[in-house]
């Protein structure tokens, strides 16, 4: 995954011209429910592995997936892609530091989208 970007700017130019009139509105509203929402999906991820629920684990690993996708975040999707296999597969052995990376690129990804947002 290393040669994945962090950002893939071809998914922003997707965005973006999905309403060019307004500017960056639309990327902005977008980012800002990603940003928004991925924090609580992961501490669904925290607690359903806690307790074993595989079902809202592989759910709550879909959601980011495809969010993460959605923003061109590509190695938190495919390391969200990765958990929800094994989930969906019943294995949720050893998926602890899968958990700790989508944290960290969820982190990362953040960053890297709020350059392209800057506040008005």
């Amino acid at each position: 995954m290393a040669d994945l970007p962090v950002i893939d700017s071809q998914a922003i130019a997707n965005l973006r011209a999905l309403d060019p009139e307004n500017g960056d509105d639309f990327l902005r509203e977008i980012i800002g429910i990603f940003i928004d929402d991925t924090p609580q999906r992961i501490a669904e991820l925290d607690k359903s592995l806690a307790v074993g629920d595989l079902a809202t684990f592989a759910r709550a690993a879909h959601s980011i997936k495809g969010a993460s996708s959605n923003l061109g975040a590509s190695i938190l999707r495919a390391t969200a892609e990765q958990i929800e296999h094994r989930a969906r597969e019943g294995n949720l052995a050893e998926v602890s530091p899968m958990v700790e990376a989508v944290r960290l690129e969820f982190a990362r990804a953040e960053v890297e989208l709020l350059k392209l947002i800057p506040t008005k």
